[in-house]
């Protein structure tokens, strides 16, 4: 990357005026899922569920009467990952872009401001400009 000061207008970042707003169906989907598993009532269905479960042991053996909780369990737990990862992502993404535009129109501010001789200043404006996109350079 270079070093000049308005290194963000070359790597162009993305900015919240940049992001769609469509949004796809599994995004959709996950945003709804992780509202909904957000809640209170989601716990209590959870909990209903383990109750209800619980006095089966009557009716079925030992091995079989786990078997039933963990693997609905374990299906729940990933398919609920998957979902909630998604919602996350995205949100974070949203969180970065608003920080990218705060970041660049603070920059950009303090570029505007009578020009003085502290290296401090300069360094510090340097940097604000850098940390414009900077989660695409750290990002795996």
């Amino acid at each position: 990357m270079s070093d000049t000061p308005h290194e963000s207008e070359s790597s162009s970042p993305t900015m919240p005026s940049d992001v769609s707003p469509r949004v796809g169906r599994f995004d959709r989907l996950s945003s709804r899922a992780a509202k909904f598993t957000g809640r209170p009532g989601y716990f209590v269905f959870c909990a209903l569920l383990v109750l209800a479960w619980a006095p089966t042991v009557i009716w079925f053996e030992k091995l079989t009467w786990h078997l039933i909780i963990h693997t609905v369990t374990t299906i729940i737990t990933f398919l609920m990952v998957a979902l909630l990862q998604n919602s996350e992502t995205r949100n974070d993404a949203a969180l970065q872009h608003k920080l990218n535009a705060v970041a660049d129109a603070l920059a950009d501010i303090l570029d505007r401001l009578p020009a003085d001789d502290d290296e401090e200043a300069a360094r510090r404006r340097h940097e604000l400009h850098r940390a414009v996109g900077l989660e695409d350079d750290e990002s795996v």
